[in-house]
């Protein structure tokens, strides 16, 4: 069964999954259509750079944030003159790091909505007198549509499940920074397999049915679009 720390667990992991995975879809918003409708020389490294996480080590990426959140890093030296302290060992910490890490899983899927639209859908808001802002809300969200729902399902399920970045910006503090995948790892650490088997069971049951009702909506959606 679940003890108090484990559901403590689950409830951080998901507060941390449900503001990164907000955050990125807002922030990740421009980011996404400038890569996309750029032409700028910029793009590709930009692009390069959305989707490097994916292949960047978690413990690479989690100790030179480490370092940048520490007291000689520039992003802990600029938290610290705000008054604010250090984001490493914190709930906020692992937030930057969440936000890092899961980037591409939700920006990506927005780049490609958006550049599967086309010239034809804006060009013909442009002749109904549709300012640039008016086409990008009234046609270019609606119809990238499948892409935010597929990069806030990926996001989720990425940032509630992920543990080498949070081990090692977070530590280990319950109640504070230990995640659903840290829970685990403390569990059969300590030899205590069914605690484990209740958690990674649950996990392995979420990610399928994540994906299966993600591809669900997609095949219903690309049906609806053919009809």
């Amino acid at each position: 069964m679940l003890d108090a720390n484990a559901l403590a667990a689950i409830r951080l992991s998901i507060e941390l999954s449900v503001l990164a995975t907000l955050i990125l879809l807002v922030a990740g918003t421009p980011l996404a259509w400038w890569v996309a409708r750029s032409r700028s020389r910029w793009r590709v490294p930009a692009r390069a750079l959305v989707a490097m996480p994916l292949v960047l080590p978690p413990s690479v990426l989690g100790f030179y944030l480490l370092v940048a959140m520490g007291p000689n890093g520039p992003l802990g030296q600029l938290t610290q003159a705000l008054g604010w302290g250090l984001l490493s060992f914190s709930f906020w910490g692992l937030l930057v790091g969440s936000i890092i890490y899961s980037l591409p899983f939700v920006v990506q899927p927005l780049i490609n909505a958006f550049e599967s639209l086309g010239e034809r859908p804006l060009e013909a808001a442009a002749t109904l007198r549709a300012s640039p802002l008016d086409a990008f809300w009234h046609v270019a969200l609606p119809l990238a549509r499948p892409g935010y729902l597929t990069g806030a399902v990926m996001g989720f399920a990425h940032t509630l499940g992920e543990f080498g970045v949070v081990l090692m910006i977070g530590g280990n503090i319950p109640g504070q920074t230990r995640t659903i995948s840290v829970q685990i790892y403390d569990h059969v650490e300590a030899l205590e397999y069914a605690q484990a088997h209740w958690l990674a069971g649950g996990m392995l049951v979420f990610s399928f049915a994540v994906l299966l009702a993600l591809h669900t909506l997609q095949a219903r959606g690309r049906r609806a679009g053919g009809g």
